[in-house]
């Protein structure tokens, strides 16, 4: 595995393992981001954040980091309403700058790609 993909991987790790924590420590605040149609948000909040942590410990471990990268993969689409829902509705986010709400759905973009690259089952003909 190259220095670059590693470097990838943990960006990867770092992104969701903190994310993950945030769900617990920042509970409240992360409910605001939860589209209004979803029911339960503090429920869909601390299972995200539980997934998130799930997804980062799989991979550290070789035989996991494929299917941990496809759950991520995953899982980052299925919060892609958050980032629609707070472009929507940037009053409701008045400390986040409207240029920060823009650039989160690019940014997810670029996220889904790492996350692709950096867990992918084969580099260079060989198992990763």
């Amino acid at each position: 595995m190259s220095r670059w993909r590693w470097a990838g991987l943990a960006v990867v790790f770092s992104w969701f393992a903190i994310g993950g924590l945030a769900h617990f420590a920042f509970t409240e605040t992360e409910m605001r981001i939860v589209p209004p149609y979803i029911p339960w948000p503090r429920a869909a909040v601390l299972a995200s954040g539980v997934f998130e942590l799930l997804g980062a410990a799989g991979l550290l471990w070789r035989p996991t980091r494929r299917a941990a990268g496809i759950g991520l993969f995953l899982l980052t689409l299925a919060v892609t309403p958050a980032h629609f829902h707070m472009l929507q509705q940037p009053e409701l986010f008045p400390a986040v700058p409207y240029w920060a709400l823009m650039a989160r759905l690019p940014l997810q973009v670029l996220l889904l790609a790492l996350i692709a690259w950096s867990t992918t089952a084969f580099s260079a003909g060989r198992k990763i």
